[in-house]
């Protein structure tokens, strides 16, 4: 059976497109906008923040994500420990995940903190799937990290369920030391 040239075209044009890597959240030299969530772990637990607010020129991780995964524990774990060593540049991060409820996902992420030994990074809970109005987080992006500082996103990396894994974590550590250095200038 020979497809007409029209769905040929489709057909090819949706393979290339499920190869692309997902874009999600501010592009590069954007600026972060503010935003509220429910802090789960840390000094703020249980009230509304906006981590953004105090950031300032800081440089900054922003993680957004919609699952609680072991591939986001292990790359949370090693931000986590980058802090200490990048704490002369001031360096802050948290992870804030997307539900339909904060109260039901709430508990949940207060034990994937200690199951995977989360110390410093505050982790809360935006009552919305899809994120914040002014950073567009893609559907399908399971997981979005904004590497910022100066008020400018200096990196975005965007994966879609099951794409963030060894590779993509070292990816993300390798550019965030980057933004520390570019904190100091």
């Amino acid at each position: 059976m020979r497809l007409p040239l029209f769905a040929t075209i489709a057909l090819l044009a949706a393979g290339v497109a499920g190869a692309d890597p997902c874009r999600s959240g501010p592009r590069v030299n954007q600026r972060p906008g503010p935003y509220i969530s429910v802090v789960s772990t840390g000094q703020h637990r249980g009230q509304s923040h906006c981590f953004i607010c105090e950031a300032a020129d800081k440089p900054v991780v922003i993680i957004f994500a919609r699952h609680l995964s072991d591939p986001l524990g292990k790359l949370v774990g090693k931000i986590d420990k980058a802090l200490a060593r990048h704490k002369d540049a001031d360096l802050r991060a948290w992870v804030t995940f997307l539900a339909e409820d904060q109260t039901v996902l709430d508990p949940k992420v207060v034990d994937w903190s200690q199951r995977h030994a989360i110390g410093k990074i505050p982790l809360g809970v935006f009552d919305d799937t899809v994120g914040p109005p002014s950073y567009l987080l893609h559907r399908d992006a399971d997981v979005t990290v904004l590497l910022s500082v100066k008020q400018k996103v200096a990196f975005n990396f965007a994966y879609r369920a099951g794409e963030l894994n060894d590779a993509a974590i070292g990816e993300i550590m390798k550019a965030l030391p980057r933004i520390a250095a570019a904190a100091k200038k």
